[in-house]
């Protein structure tokens, strides 16, 4: 049984690596019903300019979201992801969440915290942002 530690301001989260493929840019597109050719169709992305498919913002999204859960543990609640999208993750590039908290205040039943996110690629930075994070006392990381 793990017990989670006070999060506390300068706390940094290890990095998760998430690698880029061709299913998760379409899986993604598809989830969201982002139907957009420049997520699915490689010929109609070059076309457009595009070296190839990309992945859409909600995906990234839902990474970044699933990277603070995945810190915070399973009691975490999302309060609001506040994300900006830079370089283009393409299929066959890494992306690599880090994370460091920003603020941290009591909140009734546990805390809430803002953490600051990044995702770089071999390009540079995909996405920057805020997630604000509510996690209740005796929650698990």
């Amino acid at each position: 049984m793990s017990v989670r530690t006070r999060t506390t301001p300068g706390q940094e989260l290890a990095p998760l690596e998430i690698p880029i493929t061709r299913t998760l840019i379409v899986a993604g597109a598809i989830a969201s019903r982002d139907y957009q050719d420049v997520h699915h169709d490689a010929e109609l992305a070059r076309a457009k300019g595009s070296p190839d498919i990309f992945m859409n913002i909600l995906t990234t999204n839902g990474l970044v979201g699933r990277y603070i859960t995945d810190h915070f543990g399973p009691t975490a609640v999302l309060r609001k992801v506040a994300i900006r999208l830079g370089a283009p993750n393409y299929p066959g590039d890494t992306m690599v969440l880090t994370g460091t908290v920003e603020e941290v205040e009591a909140s009734p039943g546990g805390e809430t915290a803002v953490v600051r996110v990044v995702g770089a690629n071999g390009i540079g930075r995909h996405v920057t942002g805020t997630v604000t994070v509510t996690v209740p006392e005796g929650g698990a990381a």
